[in-house]
């Protein structure tokens, strides 16, 4: 059984993490690789030796961190992940700025709405979204100058 190459370096560096955890010398971390896997260095494992490692040291006391779960969206930015894929940077930016200055969607609505005639921004073209990104920048800057 093969794995991307993503899973292996995953393997190892959780191998390297025990070793480091557990505090042991290079003389007995190799020591325990050729036990266990008939090599010297942690790069030669196969899928199986490298499962095998795991399993001693999680015995010997090594504590692996729970996986990173994947951060939730803010529900608020809905509109930006559902739009179109060119236009989310974009969007984000928007959003981002909006959020800078504690205003609602809607307030981008409305330029759209008012600049181009386009009920919602997330419809609008990518061209027509950097124009309301300059809008509100200027906004911005004539806010600041307040």
């Amino acid at each position: 059984m093969t794995l991307a190459p993503d899973h292996r370096r995953a393997e190892l560096a959780k191998i390297h993490i025990a070793k480091v955890q557990l505090g042991m010398d290079d003389g007995a971390y190799r020591d325990m690789l050729w036990t266990l896997g008939r090599v010297r260095s942690s790069a030669d494992l196969d899928y199986a030796g490298r499962q095998r490692v795991l399993e001693h040291m999680k015995k010997c006391g090594f504590q692996p961190k729970p996986p990173k779960t994947e951060r939730p969206k803010d529900p608020a930015w809905g509109w930006v992940n559902n739009a179109a894929q060119d236009r989310q940077p974009t969007l984000r930016k928007i959003a981002v700025m909006l959020k800078d200055r504690d205003c609602e969607k809607t307030y981008a609505d409305g330029i759209a709405k008012r600049m181009f005639g386009i009920d919602l921004v997330e419809f609008c073209a990518p061209d027509q979204l950097r124009r309301i990104v300059a809008a509100l920048e200027y906004d911005a800057r004539r806010r600041q100058a307040r």
